[in-house]
């Protein structure tokens, strides 16, 4: 017959149980047992980085690129996968499809090239922020400035020495003068005479993935042997837009990118006069003549210092043109020109458009007529 355990035998029982538990626990410890998924030293950031051999780097991200994970997977794959032959680990396991995202400027949305998107990620993988701050500006800067697809993506091609050869011939290179996607593709359009979706524009792409890893492998290679020296100087009109719009006065934009490249030169739009007599209070006059064709004068006051925008919209509220885009202007008046043209440079269509003037809490707006 089994015996019903008193509350004594089991208390007794029981702490001897717990003391066989704890020495085990504390024995355990001793072994300093490890879980097989533990971070170690070897994963911690940044990530060893080792010599590449730039030009194998631009064939593997060229070719990544055709896997049908697009540019950003392409560039930073390239980058990976060399590594990962140099070094190993922590490189042969390293999931490169975070960056798939990046494709088409993220997703198709024309945003940051993916090649420099992907590149760059790389970039910050294996250095610190300083280090990785002025290695990604000199990356964006050169790709903003270098003729894409380069002379040696386009002559690995030539000779077949791709794994992904899909044309054989020498490709139409341009310069962006901006990191956007849209921008450089649409500009490469326009130079190759090809649409989004041929397969030239995708090859011009692939090249260009290569070249963007390849250029950041060099970057990386320099920066490790003690020799980078950035050559990106920040071009003149950068730093003509920045004097106005930066921290030293207006401060309404924070970017380093051309600005002409999307958005046209808004001052070739109008000419700002200062006229004679005193300005009694804000006012913005009838443009004259109007209705107009091709051009058309807009008058306005300022009886304080402040700063004034004028600017032009269509019917459907779209902006046109800034003919005075945040200048500090003392008081007068003033009379500023508009020539029916868009901040793209382009002759707008005719119809109904509208002048609005904004200073300080004065908003005020007037309608005109371009008439063809």
């Amino acid at each position: 017959m089994s015996e019903q355990l008193s509350r004594k035998q089991f208390l007794r029982t029981g702490s001897k149980y717990a003391v066989g538990v704890a020495a085990g626990a504390i024995a355990l410890n001793a072994m300093d047992l490890k879980p097989l998924n533990a971070f170690t030293k070897a994963d911690q950031w940044p990530y060893p980085y080792a010599e590449l051999d730039v030009e194998a780097v631009r064939i593997a991200a060229h070719d990544a690129f055709w896997s049908g994970k697009g540019c950003s997977y392409g560039a930073f794959y390239g980058l990976m996968s060399e590594l990962a032959n140099v070094i190993g680990d922590p490189w042969n396991s390293f999931p490169a499809e975070i960056m798939i995202y990046g494709h088409g400027g993220g997703a198709g949305w024309g945003a940051t090239c993916g090649a420099i998107n992907g590149a760059a990620a790389l970039v910050s993988v294996v250095t610190e922020k300083a280090t990785s701050d002025k290695l990604v500006n000199e990356l964006y800067g050169w790709y903003t400035q270098a003729k894409l697809p380069t002379d040696a993506s386009n002559q690995l091609a030539i000779e077949s020495k791709y794994t992904q050869n899909k044309i054989t011939e020498a490709l139409p290179q341009n310069t962006a003068g901006s990191p956007l996607c849209h921008a450089s593709v649409t500009m490469w359009c326009d130079t190759s005479k090809k649409k989004v979706g041929d397969l030239e524009r995708k090859e011009r792409c692939a090249r260009l993935t290569g070249d963007c890893a390849a250029y950041t492998a060099f970057l990386l290679n320099e920066d490790l042997l003690g020799r980078f020296d950035p050559v990106y100087v920040v071009p003149q009109e950068v730093t003509d837009c920045m004097a106005c719009h930066g921290s030293a006065m207006i401060h309404n934009v924070a970017a380093k990118m051309e600005c002409e490249t999307c958005h046209g030169d808004p001052h070739a739009t109008s000419g700002i006069r200062q006229l004679g007599g005193a300005a009694l209070g804000f006012e913005l006059s009838q443009n004259y003549p109007n209705p107009f064709n091709p051009q058309t004068t807009i008058k306005f006051a300022v009886p304080k210092a402040e700063n004034v925008y004028v600017s032009v919209y269509d019917n459907h509220g779209r902006l046109m043109t800034m003919l005075v885009n945040g200048n500090h202007m003392s008081a007068g008046t003033y009379e500023v020109t508009w020539n029916g043209m868009n901040d793209f440079g382009q002759q707008v269509a005719s119809g109904t458009y509208y002048v609005r003037m904004k200073a300080g809490s004065f908003d005020r707006s007037r309608k005109m007529i371009l008439a063809k």
